[in-house]
């Protein structure tokens, strides 16, 4: 059940309005798939949302971002906090920290149990410290509670506890297949948050290549996305750490972190990849942008990009229902080795290139992931799907046949990486492909990577990234320095 009321979560002036409908939505969808998993008529669900803490051992709080699937079923963004849900009714249940007095001091009002229920249209509003009464008073038959494995991470997510659930009778197999299911395909809502934040993302990243210049750091373009992203689209957060590359920085894949914050000069002549995500209401972005530094392609980078194009719109032409993920890594890898072939950097036949997986050594990662309130969204291998063992493919964040409602990043990208050339040139089974005086000229190149946002459609895919793509496209809007950016979206409400 969920209250008459659609109370909106909304960060003022453009930014988007979003329905606590979405999260009752989100609960229901869940229900019904317990109900079709065997799940008990008196089962409950409870979900332990995340908890606020502290930067080691010292007293200055880290800023607090909601679990994500406590999120998705609660959209709650206070920390500290567990949630129930009766299965048959579909009542919600909020349990909230009951605050001491010295909170008000220092911490801002204290709010009665009756703001959650109003603020987030949830059925009944207890504290932590009533859990066990409540949920003994609820007479379940069983706690459905969440325990499964990350297959990105290859973390165990943490299942709800709380002193008294041994008199309880628990389940912890039964919720976290059926929840990921869920999550792994997107309601009309949450697609219409992920078109805000993609929207916004893009607008940020044309922002940095308007300002982008030989002499800067690294990092100034880091602070400028997500100053943008903060200011023009209320997004406190980032979807993950910002790459910021240039150079042969471009060719790390995952640059940015703390031994190598994006901290390099931008030089004259750099490639820079640049691969920056905004996050609204713990809704995930996750775009990545190519370009000369100083907005002009040289003909060895202009190939390159063009090659990496090129496979994007193949893999974004082939996508639709039904076809397998890792035959649309495959696509991109053949397109790869077409077009080094004829830049005369691969010699031979590419199905015999394939055969040996040279395309990895290029682009060891693979071609994309699901997104929704993780990056790196749950669902890519459902459990019993094992992932394969081969270069490339082994990387591959899914590895299921793609469905209508996923939201998916297609990313290929061409990358010259010392070590990975070493290997191959080390290796005869692969060494026999490549031309090394052509492929020395491309050591410190950096790399190409060109990601987009897509949610798949019953035909083929929506694109909702929106930045300039092609070689002439960029260069012209780099040039112009009096083309302004598009309007920012409408405030609306969903």
């Amino acid at each position: 059940m969920a209250s008459a009321a659609a109370p909106i979560y909304w960060l003022g002036k453009d930014t988007l309005r979003v329905s606590a409908k979405l999260f009752a939505e989100n609960r229901r969808r869940l229900c019904q798939g317990l109900k079709a998993a065997g799940a008990p008529p008196s089962a409950v669900v409870l979900l332990q949302g995340g908890e606020q803490k502290q930067r080691y051992c010292t007293d200055t709080d880290q800023l607090f971002r909601q679990e994500s699937f406590f999120h998705w079923m609660f959209g709650v963004t206070e920390g500290d906090c567990f949630g129930a849900v009766e299965v048959e009714t579909e009542k919600s249940i909020l349990f909230v920290p009951k605050l001491p007095e010295s909170y008000a001091t220092w911490m801002g009002e204290i709010y009665p149990k009756e703001h959650f229920k109003e603020k987030y249209a949830i059925d009944v509003v207890h504290y932590t410290t009533d859990i066990t009464e409540a949920l003994t008073s609820m007479n379940p038959a069983v706690l459905l509670t969440l325990r499964g494995l990350n297959t990105d991470s290859g973390s165990i997510c943490r299942e709800a506890s709380f002193d008294g659930i041994s008199g309880f009778q628990v389940n912890n197999a039964i919720l976290h297949p059926v929840i990921v299911e869920c999550r792994v395909t997107k309601s009309d809502m949450e697609l219409e948050v992920m078109r805000y934040t993609n929207r916004i993302s893009s607008e940020a990243h044309k922002l940095i290549m308007k300002t982008v210049k030989p002499g800067q750091k690294e990092y100034e373009m880091e602070s400028l996305f997500q100053h943008y992203c903060y200011t023009k689209g209320g997004m406190r957060h980032t979807s993950y750490t910002c790459i910021c590359g240039s150079g042969n920085n471009s060719s790390i894949l995952h640059y940015g972190h703390a031994g190598a914050p994006n901290d390099k000069t931008i030089e004259d002549g750099d490639m820079c990849l640049f691969d920056l995500g905004g996050e609204y209401y713990c809704y995930a972005s996750d775009i990545t942008c190519s370009f000369p530094a100083n907005g002009k392609f040289t003909k060895d980078q202009r190939d390159i990009y063009e090659a990496v194009l090129k496979a994007s719109r193949a893999v974004l032409a082939a996508i639709k229902p039904g076809v397998k993920w890792a035959d649309m890594h495959l696509l991109a890898d053949r397109v790869h080795l077409e077009e080094l072939l004829k830049l005369g950097l691969v010699k031979g036949k590419v199905e015999d290139m394939m055969e040996v997986r040279l395309g990895a050594v290029f682009m060891p990662h693979g071609l994309g992931h699901l997104l929704g309130c993780d990056v790196h969204d749950v669902g890519g291998y459902p459990e019993g799907m094992e992932r394969s063992s081969t270069a490339g493919l082994k990387s591959l964040r899914m590895g299921r046949v793609v469905e209508e409602r996923m939201v998916l990043t297609v990313e290929p990208g061409i990358y010259f990486i010392d070590h990975l050339l070493d290997q191959a040139l080390a290796d005869p089974a692969q060494s026999c492909f490549l031309n090394s005086p052509v492929l020395a000229r491309f050591r410190r190149f950096g790399g190409v990577r060109i990601e987009d946002d897509i949610a798949v459609t019953s035909s083929g895919m929506e694109l909702l990234t929106c930045v300039p793509r092609g070689v002439d496209e960029i260069e012209a809007f780099m040039a112009d320095s009096e083309k302004t950016l598009s309007p920012l979206v409408s405030s609306q409400e969903l």
